[in-house]
């Protein structure tokens, strides 16, 4: 059958059904109660948002896969019934992008309105807020995309001179296998430096649109990334010890309880005060500050009830269910050593291969071959989990900063306890963030994922564009995740193994 991978499409099939159904399980163990058999619309643009995700870090080992079904053609032109890698990266970020700056908002608008208000006028505000941000991204994509949407390539014009066609190839040998007795070397090897020029070319609209996607979600990825993948392992380790030790007597229990119900009570009469001021339309900043307190208390106060929990088990069951606790956080510390080795060695592939120049060494990229060698697809599952690994570093690093951050929203994931409005920012979140995270890992397994369709859209054109490539020349990015890496690491590494100490009594910000 030539060179169409018939295994390569039904492989893909598969993976892309086996998405779809775990997206739906984890939508409908995540919800909370107070969502079930409603919230239709968003829950259909999450399982959409997880699933294009998913697919979306998938497609770069696929991608590798397509080229490989190519290895025996003269170029990439000839492999005529392989998949259009090119076209369904194209197509997978511009549905990325729509979800993100236009779907999700609506949904989250339209969820978060006031609930007293018809579904009519809900609709109509979600709408006319969409709207408005897409004409306004619409008109800066434009303008943006007239003035510098050109692709500067650096070329150097090379030539070289000719020669006669020998009469006789009796002067050929293992050591003289080329014409002339001079130069060994075609003459354009030695070009000078002034014959280096710059060849513009306009990109096309979806590959800018997939490139300003990507500078956004980079600011955010190189952020929230760099923390999440030193927290991530740490929160995991410092978990197991912090863990609780014993189980507390029922005095203690019956203490403990009491406390925390004097605290849902301060939080119940805050969140009261700031439904009145909402309803009388006095939301400034003072209200905005107050919420944000609130939020942060009832997600501490869930922590506290959870581990009063585990310290105490009660039921016909209690003892079983402190031996699931105590191999939980066994579990935890199991994932928080592999989860430490993964950050460490992210973190060492980025500075041996992108930091320093020329590469110490491929590291991760010759893992990865052979990997495959020993089996064909074991490489491109580690390929597929490191990547995967990163985005799991995003949430964390915006959990941790949405707790110590005034300005960041919290949005917790909570088994059985995830409101449709936090299920969207996350997922609006990782949708951003999954194409930077394709492209840092098309950028640092370049030699792993050379000439692939991914390569010549985010290491040839992204890279070129012009006001975007500097970024990328001087590793802004890469350097600023290594940098909040380390930072991360010693700051958790100092504080965070100590235990949280109860706040006292709230009041609201006056």
């Amino acid at each position: 059958m030539g060179d169409f991978n018939l295994a390569l499409v039904i492989v893909a099939v598969i993976v892309c059904v086996l998405v779809l159904l775990v997206n739906v399980y984890l939508l409908v163990n995540y919800q909370h109660p107070d969502d079930v058999n409603q919230a239709y619309f968003p829950k259909l643009v999450v399982v959409l948002g997880l699933s294009i995700a998913a697919i979306s870090i998938l497609m770069l080992p696929a991608d590798v896969a397509n080229r490989q079904a190519c290895q025996h053609a003269i170029y990439n032109g000839a492999c005529t019934l392989t998949l259009p890698m090119k076209a369904l990266w194209l197509v997978v970020y511009i549905a990325d992008a729509v979800l993100v700056f236009l779907v999700i908002p609506f949904a989250m608008f339209y969820y978060e309105g006031d609930q007293d208000k018809s579904i009519g006028k809900r609709l109509k505000s979600a709408l006319l807020w969409v709207l408005t941000s897409a004409v306004v991204c619409g008109l800066v994509l434009g303008i943006l995309y007239g003035l510098v949407g050109k692709v500067d390539f650096t070329v150097r014009h090379l030539s070289s001179s000719a020669s006669s066609f020998p009469s006789s190839w009796s002067t050929f040998s293992s050591s003289q296998p080329c014409i002339g007795s001079s130069n060994r070397l075609c003459d354009a090897y030695g070009a000078p430096a002034s014959s280096e020029t710059t060849w513009t070319m306009r990109a096309s609209f979806p590959e800018y649109v997939v490139a300003l996607a990507t500078i956004v979600g980079s600011v955010l990825f190189t952020i929230f990334g760099g923390v999440g993948i030193a927290c991530l392992p740490l929160g995991l380790i410092f978990s197991f010890i912090r863990r609780p030790k014993a189980v507390i007597t029922r005095s203690q229990y019956i203490k403990e309880a009491t406390e925390l119900g004097k605290k849902a009570k301060e939080l119940k009469k805050a969140i009261e005060a700031l439904h009145q001021e909402e309803r009388s339309g006095s939301k400034g900043r003072k209200w905005r500050k107050n919420v944000k307190s609130v939020e942060k208390e009832l997600f501490l106060l869930e922590d506290d009830m959870k581990a009063l929990e585990e310290m105490y088990p009660q039921g016909e069951q209690a003892e079983t269910l402190w031996a699931l606790t105590v191999l939980g956080y066994m579990g935890k510390l199991v994932l928080g050593v592999i989860g430490l080795i993964v950050s460490v060695a992210w973190v060492a592939h980025i500075v041996i291969y992108l930091l320093i120049t020329p590469p110490i060494s491929p590291f991760l990229n010759e893992v990865f071959i052979k990997l495959d060698s020993v089996w064909g697809l074991l490489g491109t599952a580690a390929f597929a989990f490191f990547c995967f690994y990163l985005l799991l570093a995003v949430i964390a690093g915006e959990m941790m900063l949405g707790l110590k951050l005034v300005f960041i929203t919290i949005h917790p994931m909570k088994w059985g306890g995830t409101l449709m409005n936090s299920f969207l920012f996350n997922v609006g979140l990782i949708l951003l963030c999954s194409i930077s995270v394709i492209q840092f890992c098309a950028t640092a397994f370049a030699y792993y994922s050379q000439a692939t369709s991914a390569q010549e859209i985010f290491g040839h054109t992204l890279q070129s564009l012009r006001g975007i490539k500097y970024l990328y020349k001087y590793n802004v990015f890469q350097y600023g995740f290594v940098f909040l890496a380390i930072i991360t690491l010693f700051c958790y590494a100092a504080f965070g193994w100590k235990k949280r100490k109860p706040s006292g009594r709230f009041q609201l910000s006056s």
